[in-house]
């Protein structure tokens, strides 16, 4: 399985990649680093990507799913309800990639500030 690893100030991601075009392409760019920016419910942060938006493509996603919105090539990470949700779902505000999964918890996203470093690489095994 290919991995990646997200570090935010000291909390750390660990990502299980999907077998989509979308996860080859973000593969294909690590190492990098970024600048956090925050939305009710979703952090995301540009990367050094381009992919086209694929065929499954949706906005709604479950916690821990890791998206690539390519308005904008940016990586998204949902953990909570945000203005375009419907009760408790998270909603992205426009249909991205489903390119990862994480297990590990993401209550730390709350509480990131705009403007915090986020760093990805890939972690070989």
């Amino acid at each position: 399985m290919r991995k990646l690893k997200i570090s935010i100030g000291h909390h750390v991601l660990n990502v299980d990649l999907y077998n989509t075009g979308t996860a080859d392409a973000v593969l294909a760019a690590v190492p990098f680093e970024a600048r956090v920016a925050t939305w009710q419910g979703e952090v995301y942060f540009q990367a050094p990507v381009h992919a086209d938006r694929e065929d499954d493509a949706r906005e709604v996603v479950e916690a821990g799913e890791l998206a690539f919105r390519h308005e904008g090539e940016a990586i998204v990470i949902g953990y909570g309800p945000t203005p375009c949700s419907e009760g408790e779902e998270i909603r992205l505000a426009v249909p991205a990639n489903i390119f990862g999964r994480t297990a590990d918890s993401l209550a730390f996203l709350a509480t990131v500030e705009a403007g915090a470093l986020v760093r990805i690489e890939a972690i070989t095994e």
